[in-house]
This record gives C-alpha cells, structure tokens and sequence, in this order.
C-alpha cells in the first residue's frame, strides 16, 4: 500500500499548522451533518487506518503499539457510544495521541467530493476555498509595524506556503529592511509550509545555510531545506533578531524558532513551545470519508542532529507570553544604544527604553483624591480631571489622557516620544510640570 496524500494539501512535507487543517476542512464540515458510523464501520476503519500507521508512521514500533490500543479499545466497546464520525474520529485521535505523544497525529471527518456521493466540494473548489480563506487573512502576516528605536515588528501567526504567500512575505520583508533590529512574533503560530520557514531565513542570513532535514521512513530517504542565496530586496543578516513564543507556538514555527537558536542568530523570548516536530502527510480512507494527519519523517537538525519532537523549544529568556514582546522591545533598545555612538541617539534609544519599562507597569491604579493633586494649570498647559482619568491640554490643543506609571510620571497617551513627570515642594505639593522629549529636551513649567 502506498500512501495516497489527500489531494486538498499540497504534495510536499508539510510541518502541519493546526490553523491550515481548520481552514482547509471548515468550510465543508459547516455545510454537511457527521454521517452515523456503525460497529462495522468502526472496525474498517481502525483496520485501515492501522495498516497505513505500520506502513509509514516514522516510528514502526511506535506505530504497532498504537495499532495494538486501538484494536483492544475498539473490542472492549469503548467505541460503541461514538455514533457519528466526529465523535468517532476525537476518539480515535485521543487514544492515538495516548501512545505516541505526536500531536501532529489527527483522524477527523473528511466530508468528500459530490462525485462520492456525500455533498461535499469538489477537491478544486476545495482548494479554491482555502486559498480564498487565506488571502482573506493575508496569509497570516497579521501585523507589521516600526516600533520606538526603528526596531521593526512582525507578527505571524502562521507559515503559509511562499508559493502562494511569496509576494506578501516579500513585501513584508522589504518594509522591515530600514530596522535596527527585528522581532518576530510567533506566540499565535500553528506552524505551516518549510517553503515559508526558507523563504523568510533567507532575509536572515548571508550565506546559503542548511536548516533542517526530514528523513522519511517509508522510503529511506532525506530531504534537506536550504535557504536561498538571493532575495528580492536587502537583506537584514546583520540585524539582531527576536523571536516570541508561546506554549501555542507549534510545528513549523517551532523549527523556525529551533533553527534560529541553533545558529545563534536570534534570541528567543517567552514560553517553552508545544513540541511537534514530525513532518505530516494527509491520508484519505478508501471507503468512508475519514482522513488522517500522519507524521511520515523526522526532522534532523544539522546542527543539534535531533529535533523538539515532544520537547519544545526553549526561549533564551523566559517570561509569560503576555510579556515577552515587551521583554523582548527593551532588551533590543538596550543593545542598540550600547552600541551606539552617537550621545544624541543613544539618548533617544534610552527614552524608548525606559518608556518601555514604565509601559510594562502602567497604569499603576491612582484614587480620586490622588488624581486631584495633579490637576492645575501649568504655564501653557493644563490639567484636569474626567472622573477616573486625568487629562492633558496645552491651549486650544487636543486632550490626551495621561496614563499613570508611578512616582510622579505619566505616559502621554500612546505617544512614546514624549511623556509628563510632576515634580513637589518639600510639604509633597505638586509644584511643577516637566515636559520630557525623546531627544533629551525638558521644559518645565510651575503651577500658577
């Protein structure tokens, strides 16, 4: 028997974004009800489904051992309770994942083409729905933005294959191609395409570099990934990098975030990852609309020659994922204005970073009574209170909302290019207003 791979994924080793599966399967499943599955439907099931498991599972032991749970489960009726293919297939899956710890390996529902005769899309309308989907979703380059310290952000939520989402990731690329330094942020990342993981490394490094491996069972074989020697646009292999994640951080994001330590080219910030490291292939059931995500290989790091099958990748600094972009945003700051030498940028660098620092503490929580202290008026600028926030206007200019950090300073707004620190007399008045710039300028005011 040869693994058929199910016509809706591509027919290349995918690291499985569990975000890809849904978009794939959603619309379908939506349209048509979970057909009943009776005990002889049951037992063909787990009969071929164990047979395609021994064949091309990476590990055979581990694949006869899965063969021999579900055959006695199925025997001893705990099946018997599941009456359609959904609450069939969870189970299946439930009890797969028992034995191999692979969270790459999912059986699910497969509704099938019209000409199967159950309703469902064609496999090219299939395909058509998906990549509609994800171009509704720009291909997960969620977020791109320049933050304070010309550090460039980039927020990707999955790798999505370059031969679709190519120019998207080109684009993105380019416009990060100014920063200082980089961060890319995988904390919502469900994996996705190697061509993806090439493509984007290859902005990173200079030189074509070997990043991983998989080594395929059923055939013997080995497939290397390299990255690519040119790129449209400049590359950023002198920029420091940062990675975020998460524990939600899977598969191809987790090679991503693996290779990328192992090269010693980014610094890894967060949360240990979710440990799926096995390439999958889609495998559809000859008779009942039943598909199985089956990890076929292995991935071979050339560098550690293992993988974070089951482990997960660890973050160079771990903190809780919630505060990894910040963590992540200062430490960059920091590095840049070590190295810089010139007073007038690094003075503007030490302004982002201690903004950052203030951004991860605010709003610290101020009583009413606490707030009144504040409010006059300051030269040209004047203070006042709308119930539980304390507002800023200088003239006739827009109010902004001052954003309380603690000993006598606030944030103005969102703005990080300029904040308010009070000042007191010796009896703790508030007695002056100070204006501070990100390029180091104070202009102080006292309170009329």
């Amino acid at each position: 028997m040869r693994l058929r791979t199910a016509s809706l994924r591509h027919l290349v080793p995918v690291v499985v974004v569990v975000t890809i599966l849904l978009l794939t399967s959603m619309p379908s499943a939506a349209q048509v009800p979970p057909p009943s599955v009776d005990a002889a439907a049951r037992a063909a099931i787990v009969d071929e489904i164990v047979s395609a498991l021994e064949e091309a599972y990476i590990f055979l032991e581990t694949a006869e051992a899965m063969g021999a749970h579900v055959r006695e489960r199925l025997a001893s009726g705990a099946y018997d309770d599941a009456g359609d293919l959904v609450a069939f297939t969870d189970r299946l899956t439930r009890d797969l994942q028992e034995v191999s710890k692979d969270l790459h390996l999912r059986v699910s529902w497969d509704p099938r083409r019209p000409e199967d005769g159950a309703g469902g899309p064609s496999d090219e309308e299939r395909r058509a729905m998906q990549l509609e989907q994800m171009r509704s979703q720009n291909f997960c380059f969620d977020r791109l933005e320049r933050m304070a310290g010309n550090v460039g952000y980039l927020k990707l939520d999955c790798f999505a294959p370059a031969e679709v989402a190519g120019p998207t990731a080109i684009a993105a690329m380019n416009f990060l191609a100014n920063s200082d330094a980089l961060i890319i942020d995988l904390r919502a990342n469900g994996g996705g395409s190697p061509s993806m993981i090439q493509l984007l490394t290859s902005y990173l490094l200079e030189e074509p570099t070997h990043l991983n491996s998989f080594y395929v069972r059923q055939s013997d074989s080995t497939q290397q990934f390299w990255t690519q020697a040119w790129v449209q646009g400049p590359k950023l292999s002198d920029v420091p990098v940062w990675v975020l994640t998460s524990g939600r951080t899977f598969s191809a994001a987790e090679e991503f975030s693996y290779n990328l330590r192992n090269l010693e080219r980014a610094n890894l910030v967060g949360e240990t990852t979710g440990g799926g490291a096995h390439p999958v292939q889609g495998y559809r059931l000859d008779e009942h609309p039943v598909s199985v995500s089956l990890p076929y290989g292995r991935a071979i790091n050339p560098i550690s020659g293992t993988n974070w099958e089951g482990t997960g990748v660890e973050p160079h600094v771990a903190v809780p994922a919630g505060e990894a972009l910040a963590t992540a945003h200062r430490q960059a700051l920091e590095r840049l204005a070590a190295e810089e030498g010139d007073p007038q940028r690094r003075a503007r660098l030490e302004f982002a970073v201690q903004t950052v620092e203030l951004r991860q503490r605010a709003p610290v929580a101020l009583s009413p009574s606490q707030l009144d202290q504040y409010v006059g008026t300051f030269g040209p600028r004047r203070i006042t209170r709308d119930g539980a926030d304390l507002v800023y206007q200088r003239g006739e200019g827009a109010r902004v909302v001052l954003v309380p950090a603690g000993d006598d300073v606030f944030l103005f707004g969102a703005d990080d290019q300029f904040r308010i620190r009070f000042e007191r007399v010796a009896g703790g008045e508030v007695a002056r207003l100070v204006g501070l710039y990100a390029d180091g300028r104070e202009e102080a005011h006292s309170r009329e």
